[in-house]
């Protein structure tokens, strides 16, 4: 018996349920549940997400299983309808929407009034009583076609639509007469003939083939990989097709077309939050191309739907409440109006801001409908850095709006501040941001083909488009600030401007934007502290008890810390940002950075002094200047952690990042330490390497320059002493950096050791320390069991690891990595996600070895993977102890790590 491929659902029954979202995509299964629970849905059904796979398998060939359960579905709609597909008199005319397990705003295809052709449109017209509904829906079907099927792209048409509105002098589509439109479809059926160099279809079921056939195709198009690679969806997982009865928005003022939010997925307030539009199809609203209007009444004589169609609005009210209370979390739907009766086109979880998750989640925990367990599941781990996105200063605003430099006002989509460079395209935007340029993407709307230089770009700006447009959908989606509809700007790419009453941009220019108010300032505003972080960074303590933001934060972590196991530090080379980290919740510093403090306008010299001296004499000498200030810095770095540990990496680059590279800075250089500029080209040219990251650096130094590493040993132990002294704890772990031998560690260990007994002898005072070292190396994780028999603790290195794992370098691996990425040679950027198969095997065999040798062994991870939600999670289950990431991710690895032990306990508890 062939499988099962096709699932219908209609009139009260559904052959699916929300539980089928990996078969029949989430779409498709909301659309089956809302049918169970008897919310007027529009009639169809669902080809799986197997079929899609079936096709792909087979080279782009339709699944000969798949025709005959079509053809029955079909026939089931036309039953239940009460007309034929492909009928003169009066055709079925059906949508095709892709749907595939995790929401993917704009990534995929769609066509609406697929059915229609010559003949049928004019029994449209007919048994509708509007010919301009008719041939408006014909149109708008030639269009979505030719674009998703035939590949002849969306321009053209919009160009056509556009020279007639000039020609008939009118501003809007709405303005145009059924004449109008009839020869725009004539000019629409001429560009098909043209660019596709075959006649628009008009057989019905062809069409509906082709359209499958392309929705199928579209999940491998570039904007939906794209879009997959940032959020971490798997390639595999296909989309559905939804073959769904048309209903219209469009017949007329009785009609309407809108999306909703259960919730304000801005804020997360408990308002419902939506814009509708009237005589409209679904595909206005979120294209962008007219400003809709908002669903509920805001100000008097607003022309909400709420005033418009009162009766359509309190059904629709209903359904809100029904949805939310059966989903327990926030909705995100679409409705239609046709000549006044309401149908649900889509529910699905609403994609919202980070501050919008924390409200919402807990908001249904206040009213008992979530767990503490699930609050922790709902928020993800990235939303938290959008709490503590940067805002501009009041003050600095206020002085803004006092000069004018306001130059618009839109609606503010996403939240936190940003200030860049202006680009009209998402091209250039992607060209800037390589360049090493902070970018403003500004444009009249965007679409899905502009996810590159959305991803590229600090913020975004559109003149046209509502809070469901694209632009504000997918924004919020990457916490990006966001500003749309600001109708006051003229956006003219081709010409490279943008003008804003007096004031005309140009590319490059620099523009600010407020995605929490709205509002676009010309110039630059420097952002500043979110709401959040100026309670968690500030001294005064009594500032967090206004705020129900911070205070919801503050509980959220703490239920992250009772769930995880895995501790979490920070990446800190200075006193500043140990005491950011630690009011972030660190648990101490996993990585500090010796060779940073060197870059210290007051260090510097000392540094190069010591590089170029010519002996160990000289080199001791202009190391006994460096004592005091790496001294004072462990002090500072030790006091504001306060009896947390502290890993501290000694000095790992190679000596000639400390010189300069230019021959007027050599004479300079020459000039203040009294050398001659020979000596400084010499010695500059004698430490070049032809490969840095596998040359002179790291423990190779600690032993051709053990002074070196005796001198910042000192520092680490007497600061340790005077703080002993001041009864402040301190618990210092020295960390060797680059061991590949037991030797080298052996030796660079006992050199510490010594120095930590000379502290001793001299302050009576004998430190309580760890000595460990970094595994970034390779054959350090093949001889663990070697070097654990020395090392009192472990920290993983993985971006190194990674690098020599792969023969990657980071510096480098932008010219071909996205290539990679593209093609799908990668999973993921294995410099952002740890590679489990690789780098992670090596990673879990160093540690089963070097447990197996000490089974008490301390293992940490220092790299940036430890702020990563996925590669967290892989270093819970391998049993590491702790990771450490930098100050501002570490919300992010305490709540990922309390989700990963949720996980585990649920995949525990169904085993």
């Amino acid at each position: 018996m062939a499988q099962k491929l096709v699932f219908a659902f209609g009139d009260g029954r559904a052959d699916g349920d929300a539980s089928m979202k990996d078969l029949l995509g989430g779409k498709g299964a909301n659309l089956a549940e809302m049918t169970r629970l008897g919310i007027p849905v529009p009639p169809g059904f669902t080809i799986s997400t197997r079929a899609c796979n079936l096709f792909h398998e087979r080279g782009g060939k339709m699944p000969a299983e798949l025709r005959p359960q079509v053809e029955r579905a079909m026939a089931k709609l036309e039953k239940l309808q009460g007309k034929r597909f492909g009928d003169s008199g009066d055709p079925l005319l059906v949508s095709v929407r892709s749907g595939a397990k995790f929401s993917m705003p704009g990534m995929m295809d769609t066509v609406l009034n697929l059915g229609l052709n010559d003949r049928a449109v004019v029994s449209l017209a007919e048994t509708s009583g509007d010919e301009r509904f008719a041939w408006d829906s014909y149109r708008r079907f030639i269009q979505m076609y030719g674009d998703v099927v035939l590949g002849t792209g969306k321009e053209r048409f919009e160009q056509e639509l556009e020279q007639l509105k000039r020609r008939r002098n009118v501003a809007l589509d709405t303005d145009l007469t059924a004449a109008d439109l009839r020869g725009l479809v004539s000019r629409y059926k001429n560009i098909v003939r043209r660019v596709a160099g075959k006649a628009f279809p008009q057989e019905p079921a062809r069409q509906l083939w082709g359209a499958i056939g392309a929705v199928f195709s579209s999940w491998n198009n570039d904007r939906a990989q794209r879009y997959r690679r940032q959020y971490g969806i798997a390639d595999d997982l296909g989309t559905a097709v939804n073959v769904q009865c048309m209903v219209f928005g469009n017949l007329g003022e009785d009609c309407a077309t809108g999306v909703a939010f259960t919730r304000n997925p801005a804020t997360g307030e408990n308002e419902f939050y939506g814009e509708y539009l009237i005589n409209a199809q679904g595909e206005d609203v979120v294209a962008g191309i007219r400003t809709p209007q908002p669903v509920c009444k805001e100000r008097e004589g607003d022309a909400s739907l709420e005033e418009a169609m009162p009766v359509q609005f309190k059904q629709l009210q209903k359904i809100r409440a029904t949805l939310e209370k059966h989903y327990r979390d926030m909705q995100d739907i679409e409705f239609t109006i046709e000549r006044g009766k309401l149908y649900m086109l889509q529910t699905r979880t609403g994609k919202r801001t980070g501050m919008a998750a924390l409200h919402i989640a807990f908001d249904l925990y206040d009213a008992k409908r979530i767990d503490q367990k699930e609050v922790l599941r709902r928020i993800e781990p990235e939303m938290l850095v959008q709490l503590l996105a940067p805002v501009f200063d009041a003050a600095e605003l206020a002085r803004a709006r006092k000069t004018s430099r306001v130059c618009g006002r839109g609606l503010p989509a996403g939240p936190g501040a940003a200030s860049g460079a202006i680009a009209f395209t998402a091209e250039r935007a992607e060209q800037m941001h390589a360049e090493g340029k902070t970018v403003l993407l500004v444009r009249s709307e965007t679409s899905p083909e502009d996810i590159g230089g959305m991803v590229a770009s600090c913020g975004i700006l559109t003149s046209r488009g509502g809070m469901t447009s694209h632009a504000a959908v997918v924004a919020r989606g990457m916490g990006k600030p966001c500003v749309v509809g600001a109708e006051a700007l003229h956006v003219d790419t081709s010409a490279g401007k943008l003008v804003a009453g007096k004031h005309t941009l140009r590319e490059g220019d620099a523009l600010s934007i407020d995605g929490s108010s709205g509002e676009v300032i010309v110039g630059t505003l420097e952002p500043h502290p979110s709401e959040i972080q100026q309670v968690l960074t500030s001294k005064k303590t009594g500032r967090s008890q206004g705020s129900r933001s911070y205070r919801r934060f503050a509980q959220l972590m703490r239920w992250a810390d009772r769930h995880k196991r895995l501790k979490v530090r920070t990446n800190a080379d200075t006193p500043h940002d140990s005491t950011v980290a630690r009011a972030l919740g660190a648990e101490g510093i996993g990585l500090c950075r010796t060779e940073h403090m060197f870059f210290g306008e007051d260090r510097i010299a000392a540094v190069r002094e010591m590089i170029l001296s010519e002996d160990a004499r000289q080199r001791g000498k202009a190391l006994k200047k460096l004592l005091p200030m790496q001294r004072r810095d462990f002090l500072r770095i030790f006091t504001a952690m306060d009896g947390l540990p502290v890993t501290i990496r000694l000095l790992d680059p190679p000596l000639h990042e400390f010189l300069p590279t230019e021959k007027a800075q050599f004479r300079q250089l020459a000039q203040e330490l009294g050398m001659s500029v020979k000596h400084v080209e010499d010695k500059v040219q004698t430490l070049a390497e032809a490969n840095p990251m596998l040359g002179h650096r790291g423990c190779r130094l600690g032993i051709t320059f053990p002074e070196i590493y005796e001198m910042q040993a000192r520092a680490i132990f007497e600061a340790a002493a005077a703080c002993r002294k001041k009864k402040i704890r301190v618990k210092p772990e020295v960390m060797i950096p680059l061991i590949g031998t037991v030797e080298e560690y052996r030796e660079l260990a006992a050199l510490i050791h010594g120095v930590a007994e000379s502290i001793h002898k001299k302050t009576g005072l004998r430190p309580k320390y760890q000595v460990g070292t970094m595994i970034e190396i390779p054959r350090a994780c093949l001889v663990a069991d070697q070097i654990a028999a020395e090392a009192e603790f472990f920290s993983f290195g993985t971006n190194d690891l990674t690098q020599m794992t792969y023969g990657y370098s980071r510096d480098d691996a932008g010219k071909f990595l996205p290539d990679y990425l593209e093609r799908r040679m990668l999973p993921a950027d294995p410099f952002q996600t740890l590679d489990a198969r690789g780098v992670g095997q090596l990673l879990q065999m160093a540690i089963g070895n070097g447990r197996a040798t000490q089974p008490g062994l301390k293992v940490g991870v220092c790299g940036e993977h430890g702020g990563d939600p996925a590669s967290v999670r892989f270093f819970h289950e391998r049993n590491v102890d702790y990771v450490s990431c930098s100050p501002y991710r570490v919300p992010v690895a305490r709540l990922a790590a309390a989700q990963a032990v949720l996980s585990s306990s649920a995949v525990g508890s169904t085993a």
